[in-house]
């Protein structure tokens, strides 16, 4: 690996003094006692840089734009504690919440932080082209000249996930006098940190093909009439074909119990996602008609969308098309009279996604927030994580719960070659949400739950038989090597896991296998119209957990905020169910058309095991698989009327 060059004398010992001290420290180069002192920003040289073969160091004179963000009044640590105390069941400020407007006045950052940092950037030749709402963070654009001068960073040239970017190679400082009013600096590394979702709706039409079960175990996967096959046995078990799709009513009664009154009146659940479906009033309205989930009022569902879209080649925006479809109608399944808000992204880039996310806080009209997207794993820019992580914070303070599916990858080894959790997902200020594998019986009720980890069988040309093609996909799960332990895992997450953040933290129904049924417009060979097909991930799971806290929060009569702490309060009780032990069924059968929308080109079964997550283990309490369990009717009772 080559050695980046710094373009100042006294920035390399700088650098190198930035790489030995804690967060916020402030360091002075060795031999220049009298040199001002300089503020070192944590996590805000990309970790990516220290693998990579530099080309060089980047032109002085190309010029970037870039955010520099400002520190909240009273600095982070003040957020967190306040956060600690509002999100605390035993605390006597708990759920005793801000609006946002007091938010405002109580911790952005003054006109006075913006004209003492504006003057220092601007005295390095940077110009602040505009100030973000509520001072959050400063537009600036230079050249990397000026860049490297400002902030003591050599900036150079790499080739990153097959893009020519540029990035500095070393931590950001700033002088001493104003480094406490800095949080962060983003978008020195020019790589764009693309967020997928977490599922794979179809792209062009599809169908799932006959049979299937209307509920799990209605129908055994052998010779059946016109379908004209005989199917193998798996390791001697006949087992049933996969259901079509749960509907709500199936959700409900199996999660929420047939007795409960509540609806989720009163409460409004935001989600976010990239871009946004056209057609999709049209589809909701078309899919609650047909399934029982109650018809949308006037104003129930609403769209806060963006005009000026990006990297809609790269982020696939068809495919987010799905996405939000799944998000809407799965919460709405759940909670059938809560208010449903859509905030669509301009991409899926994270910086975007992120101020996706401070609309939605600044808004302040959700209380829940369910997020289907993430990273293969933590490769998310560290800088970017400070500037989401204050927003979490605020939301939590306002609160705002944020949810996050864990992802769809296991312990993303084979994707990343590290076995390690999806970011967001392991911040430890959102609430992970896992995956697990659903039988629902025609009683409404479960038959049985286990964690969602698919193996793919293929049959045999001889049909005898079964191949194993091996994982497929599952529950994302795993250790943060971003965040330390949160307090509230401290005793319920085994010692034995390590020192980070364990995600996740509950578990739902994300098996496809025994997925939720969407319904959306899609492209046939004969036209473009409406359609339904199963499907799962966790990006069911979280907004099936949305619409279900939904519930939680009109019994509790307002506002819950940051979920974590009151979830691992309640660990080991009834309230979740404890989601162990093997399956009485090894797997389910499923069949597909060949040519995904009909029969004409065949059917092609397969054989989807169930219970087998890459490397991560289901056990008895916590696991890296559905967390603390799956909530059931308890969790909706579960927090009292203030």
């Amino acid at each position: 690996m080559k050695k980046a060059k710094t373009p100042l004398s006294t920035a390399s010992a700088v650098a190198a003094a930035g790489a030995l001290v804690a967060a916020g420290a402030v360091v002075t180069a060795p031999g220049a006692t009298a040199a001002p002192q300089r503020h070192v920003l944590a996590r805000t040289a990309p970790r990516w840089v220290a693998g990579a073969d530099s080309l060089g160091a980047a032109p002085a004179s190309r010029t970037s734009t870039f955010r520099v963000y400002l520190a909240p009044r009273g600095g982070t640590d003040a957020l967190k504690a306040a956060v600690a105390q509002v999100a605390d069941p035993r605390s006597s400020h708990y759920r005793h919440f801000l609006t946002a407007a007091q938010y405002h006045a109580r911790y952005d950052a003054s006109r006075a932080t913006v004209r003492k940092v504006s003057r220092y950037l601007r005295s390095q030749g940077l110009a602040v082209t505009s100030v973000a709402a509520h001072h959050r963070f400063l537009r600036v654009r230079g050249s990397n000249a000026d860049v490297q001068r400002a902030f003591h960073v050599a900036i150079r040239t790499y080739r990153h996930r097959g893009r020519l970017v540029q990035a500095n190679s070393n931590p950001v400082s700033l002088p001493a006098t104003i480094g406490s009013l800095v949080s962060t600096v983003t978008g020195l590394d020019t790589t764009p940190h693309l967020m997928r979702h977490d599922t794979a709706p179809p792209s062009t039409g599809f169908r799932n093909a006959r049979p299937c079960s209307r509920y799990y175990g209605q129908l055994a996967a052998k010779y059946e009439g016109d379908f004209r096959t005989k199917l193998p046995r798996f390791d001697g078990q006949t087992l049933p074909y996969a259901v079509c799709g749960y509907t709500g009513p199936q959700l409900r009664a199996a999660y929420e119990g047939s007795r409960t009154p509540l609806t989720g009146k009163g409460v409004t659940v935001a989600i976010t996602d990239a871009y946004a479906s056209p057609t999709l009033s049209g589809d909701t309205a078309t899919y609650t008609s047909r399934h029982g989930d109650g018809s949308y009022a006037p104003g129930q569902l609403t769209q806060v969308t963006a005009n000026n879209t990006r990297y809609e080649d790269e982020c696939g925006a068809s495919g987010w098309y799905g996405e939000e479809t799944l998000d809407v109608e799965a919460v709405h399944a759940m909670a059938p009279d809560a208010n449903v808000v859509y905030y669509g992204s301009r991409s899926c880039d994270n910086g975007d996604l992120s101020d996706t996310l401070a609309k939605v806080v600044n808004q302040n009209r959700a209380s829940l927030v369910t997020n289907s997207w993430g990273s293969a794993g933590e490769s998310t820019s560290t800088d970017e994580v400070a500037a989401d992580e204050q927003i979490f914070l605020q939301g939590a303070l306002q609160g705002i719960g944020f949810l996050f599916s864990s992802g769809d990858s296991g312990d993303e080894l084979a994707n990343t070659g590290i076995r390690q959790p999806d970011y967001p997902a392991s911040d430890p200020y959102v609430t992970a949400v896992g995956g697990t594998s659903d039988a629902i019986g025609a009683d409404g009720r479960f038959a049985f739950q286990t964690g969602w980890g698919t193996e793919k069988y293929t049959e045999d040309a001889d049909h005898q038989g079964w191949t194993n093609i091996g994982f497929t996909s599952g529950a994302g799960g795993g250790e943060s090597a971003l965040f330390g332990r949160p307090a509230y895992q401290k005793g319920v997450v085994p010692n034995s896991f390590g020192a980070g953040r364990a995600v996740p933290d509950v578990g739902l129904d994300a098996d496809p296998t025994t997925g939720f049924l969407v319904g959306q417009t899609q492209t046939f060979p004969d036209g473009v119209y409406y359609d339904e097909y199963r499907i799962g991930g966790t990006s069911l799971a979280s907004p099936l957990y949305a619409g279900m806290t939904a519930l939680t929060t009109q019994n509790a009569g307002g506002r819950l905020g940051f979920l974590n702490p009151a979830i691992y309060a309640q660990a080991g009780s009834k309230t979740f169910t404890d989601v162990k032990g093997s399956p009485p069924d090894e797997g389910n059968v499923r069949a597909d058309f060949a040519n995904t929308t009909d029969d004409s080109a065949g059917i092609v079964y397969s054989v989807r095991a169930l219970g087998r997550d890459s490397s991560l283990a289901l056990g008895t309490g916590w696991d890296e698989v559905t967390g603390i369990g799956s909530p059931n009717a308890g969790w909706i009772t579960s927090i009292h009327s203030k």
